[in-house]
């Protein structure tokens, strides 16, 4: 039978949750976020809703007489950070996902709204002394660090500066919210593409990419920069001319509208540390996360250098060498170039052909065992919801069950259209909160779409990706059991978010699990274990240089905000970072900051360093578990219990000693790295 849906004013359930029974407030959360919502008057709706509910429960905070307690003073206070959040994750998605530009121009006014509401709360005295004078003799542990995390953020905001400050701050950072959704439209709106003479050029392409690319009448093909395309051509295509094509032209999508976008968004970051009392807008954002400073990221960025650049320059060499083979003239690879020729050496000396993996693993499958491997990892069950309205036909809604009980919903939005996001990202929707509301996320990915004559294949990486923002996902779940929204989900700091998915990234490597669900889409023959272990071995191929290109991006991103904006010059920062940090030469005619995504979100932009951050924590993590079955054992459970579901409820760096035993270690990461030379064939 369908499940029926329906929706009810966000301020009514405001209300009703906090008078009615438990049972009766949890049976209002089973509508999901995006019920009702079929027009941009109906989303527009929907939004101001939530940011009404917020409001009333500002006032209602705000209106206290009596002694300031938990629940007549941090109640409201979540329920309006609750309210805001959801506002915030229905723009996002409409603004990311939505296939009507119209409506996405909407999402962006409403981030506008939104995000001017968020800031009036954050710089209210007013509400800053309510919580402050808050009763914490009875409250448990998570209740008090929730507070004591808000009171930094609320310091951090500028909540204790003079009145003028605070307007000038507002004004500040609706503007830089404006910048930043108009960098993310410019590059999901950017139309760039290559123009192929004949199918001649598409030589070394698989088969199924080149019978997805038909010629046009005059013999042409026309290749997008998305990921299903830009990617095979770079790893593949033996005309070298298209290569450098597919890379220059990938590389400078969003240019250079965007360029004078960044520059504005690192004259507003800057104006709002130097209002608060920050060197730099990096040092503004280290001050809440694990790594505390911007002296702390560059010192990171340089010790976790130390320990791959060496190797990195090994693999490099072995790169150049196998270049030579082919033009005896070569001393330094085109970076057009190198994805191919580490095929080749993958291929010659490590007899691996990443293309062999394409036929055993076509979406449908991939999807499959992404879900039952998630399935059994964390001991939950999925089950779809059909006929379920939203916001594209291609979007697939799902529940989430642990022990037959609804837990949150996801929504699957995985293949490219025009003017949707262009990369691959978990997108939370909705904040758990326990007896409250579920918690509700997306995807939003771009993986090839099957059809009546395409399976759809993929490559390899794109199977990594999709576990690995599936483990968001599944953070964002386990974790939104939480009493109170603003601990719920991920939203511990903001250093930590990707080292969970990080260590899933591993999963994706075991026969185990691959051989679970990947299948040649033409014969049904499991992928063979031999195949497996030589990709296994290939893969060590690299890894230093995978994560010196990483702390090469992590430089960048800390030299683009971490001093005044007059003294950066994009390209040259860019191109000096390279040069000290990746052994590969930088082509001077891309311009890869303007389609940078991570550089125009705020909540990165500095801290594009968590990634690197993350792996060496994930690194750490992965070693608990059993290398030769790693969903057996007591492991799995005791991280779910002991890492994700506690949310942001304690601090990150807790998260990590209880699972651990200890604080991490970069030996993990240099073993993991070292293994690359492990694994090399003899010369």
């Amino acid at each position: 039978m369908t499940q029926r849906y329906w929706h009810t004013s966000p301020v009514v359930l405001v209300v009703l949750a906090m008078l009615m029974p438990a049972a009766h407030a949890s049976e209002l959360a089973q509508t999901p976020i995006w019920s009702g919502i079929t027009d941009v008057a109906s989303f527009d709706a929907a939004v101001d809703a939530h940011l009404a509910a917020a409001q009333q429960a500002i006032e209602q905070l705000l209106s206290v007489k009596a002694p300031r307690s938990v629940r007549n003073t941090l109640v409201p206070f979540d329920v309006a950070n609750r309210e805001f959040d959801t506002a915030e994750g229905m723009a996002g998605l409409a603004e990311n996902l939505h296939p009507d530009a119209l409506f996405r121009d909407h999402a962006t006014a409403a981030h506008r709204k939104i995000n001017a509401a968020v800031t009036d709360m954050s710089l209210n005295q007013q509400v800053y002394q309510a919580l402050a004078h808050t009763d914490l003799t009875k409250a448990d542990a998570a209740t008090r660090y929730y507070i004591k995390r808000q009171m930094l953020q609320f310091r951090l905001a500028g909540v204790n500066k003079p009145q003028a400050v605070r307007d000038q701050l507002k004004q500040l950072n609706d503007a830089l919210t404006e910048a930043s959704s108009k960098f993310a439209r410019n590059i999901a709106e950017d139309k760039s593409s290559v123009e192929v003479a004949s199918a001649a050029d598409l030589a070394g392409l698989p088969q199924d990419f080149i019978d997805r690319h038909p010629p046009a009448a005059d013999g042409k093909i026309l290749l997008t920069t998305t990921y299903p395309d830009a990617l095979p051509v770079l790893h593949y295509a033996q005309v070298a001319a298209l290569r450098k094509q597919m890379y220059e032209t990938f590389s400078n999508r969003a240019y250079p509208g965007n360029s004078a976008v960044l520059m504005d968004m690192m004259r507003i970051r800057y104006q709002i540390a130097q209002l608060l009392g920050f060197a730099s807008w990096a040092d503004y954002k280290a001050a809440d996360r694990m790594i505390g400073s911007a002296a702390n990221i560059s010192k990171f960025i340089d010790e976790l250098s130390a320990a791959a650049l060496p190797l990195a320059e090994k693999d490099y060499a072995m790169l150049v060498a196998e270049a030579r083979k082919a033009d005896p003239s070569v001393t330094r690879l085109e970076a057009a170039d190198t994805y191919y020729i580490e095929e080749q050496v993958r291929r010659s000396q490590y007899q691996f052909d990443s293309g062999s993996l394409r036929p055993y693993l076509p979406y449908p499958e991939v999807k499959q065992g992404v879900m039952k491997t998630a399935a059994r990892l964390f001991h939950v069950e999925f089950r779809q919801q059909h006929d379920v309205p939203l916001w594209d036909p291609s979007v697939e809604a799902w529940e989430v069950l642990d022990g037959g009980k609804l837990i949150g919903r996801f929504y699957l939005d995985m293949h490219p259209r025009a003017g949707k996001y262009s990369h691959a990202a978990e997108h939370p929707l909705r904040d758990g909160v326990r007896g409250q509301q579920l918690p509700e996320t997306v995807l939003m990915c771009n993986f090839p779409e099957p059809t009546a004559t395409d399976p759809g294949l993929m490559e390899f990486e794109d199977a990594v990706t999709f576990f690995h923002e599936f483990g968001h996902l599944m953070h964002h779940i386990l974790a939104g059991q939480q009493r109170w929204a603003g601990i719920s989900g991920i939203s511990m700091e903001s250093d930590f978010g990707e080292a969970p998915s990080q260590m899933l990234e591993r999963w994706m490597r075991s026969p185990q699990v691959l051989q679970s669900f990947a299948r040649h889409y033409q014969t049904g023959e499991v992928l063979p274990t031999e195949l497996i272990a030589r990709m296994n071995r290939a893969d060590a191929f690299g890894r230093a240089r995978f994560v010196s290109g990483q702390v090469t991006f992590s430089a960048i991103a800390l030299d683009y905000n971490n001093g005044p904006p007059e003294a950066i010059d994009l390209d040259a920062i860019w191109a000096r970072d390279q040069q000290r940090y990746y052994p590969v030469a930088f082509d001077p005619a891309t311009h890869p900051y303007d389609a940078f995504n991570h550089l125009g979100m705020n909540s990165y932009s500095s801290g594009y360093y968590t990634y690197m951050y993350d792996l060496v924590i994930a690194a750490d993590f992965f070693e608990q578990f059993n290398a030769q079955d790693m969903l057996a054992g007591d492991t799995p459970m005791r991280y779910r219990r002991t890492v994700l579901e506690p949310g942001g409820s304690m601090s990150a760096n807790d998260l990590v000693r209880h699972f651990l035993g200890r604080p991490q270690s970069m030996d993990a990461i240099k073993r993991w790295m070292g293994e690359e030379f492990a694994a090399a064939p003899a010369p």
